[in-house]
């Protein structure tokens, strides 16, 4: 059956105007994006086959290229829409952290790292350096691999910290897994980082390990 025959309450556009988008599921939201089916499907049909397929929205929306336009009713011309889309939300989401601006807000840090680090291929791990009123001065990917190796160096934290003249810093990775709950590498490389910040009178003031759906603070858990 055609969305157009769908009960109006249940269309994906008229049910987005009536209860916001947080209100859709990622099905729904793609069929928005998507706007039309394919023969047989309709544009949610084909939504919830294309994340069934990749096994998430986040493979979906992190998916090469190359790979993407392999799916049924997708191509270059929404390869390029999506992309667009997706740079939109991270410049917007980015705005709320402008340098100079105090970081009192959680919920902006979070949104705003989900947007830069979410990678279902490899972990990143991201450092936010801020002066003493906690402004931001950089957030830069300092390091990408996994914790439980030697790809994340405490020195070189130290090192980027003297160089900007920072006074604290928030820590962020992934966890392509998608799933939050810290390992004990995620929480014996925040000890050593902790540690190593005090030698020179910095606060570390959170980790935050950024999943599918959710953002998990080491400060809020209690963690640090």
């Amino acid at each position: 059956m055609s969305i157009h025959q769908w009960p109006e309450r249940m269309r994906p556009r008229e049910k987005l105007l009536a209860q916001g988008a947080d209100g859709l599921s990622d099905a729904e939201l793609l069929a928005i994006f998507l706007r039309t089916g394919v023969q047989g499907l309709s544009a949610v049909d084909l939504a919830e086959q294309l994340i069934a397929d990749y096994g998430s929205i986040s493979n979906l929306l992190a998916a090469s290229h190359a790979n993407f336009v392999k799916g049924r009713g997708l191509g270059s011309a929404k390869y390029v829409q999506l992309q667009a889309v997706m740079e939109l939300a991270t410049r917007h989401l980015a705005e709320g952290l402008k340098r100079g601006q105090a970081l009192t807000d959680a919920q902006t840090v979070k949104h705003y790292l989900s947007t830069q680090i979410r990678n279902p291929a490899r972990e990143l791990f991201h450092v936010l350096f801020l002066d003493t009123q906690h402004q931001l001065i950089a957030g830069e990917t300092m390091f990408s691999g996994t914790l439980g190796s030697t790809a994340v160096y405490p020195r070189e934290i130290l090192r980027r910290v003297l160089e900007l003249n920072a006074g604290a810093v928030i820590l962020a990775h992934n966890h392509p897994s998608g799933i939050v709950e810290p390992s004990s590498a995620d929480i014996r490389i925040t000890e050593e980082i902790r540690r190593s910040l005090e030698l020179i009178d910095v606060r570390l003031l959170d980790h935050m390990i950024v999943g599918d759906r959710e953002v998990l603070s080491f400060a809020e858990r209690g963690l640090l």
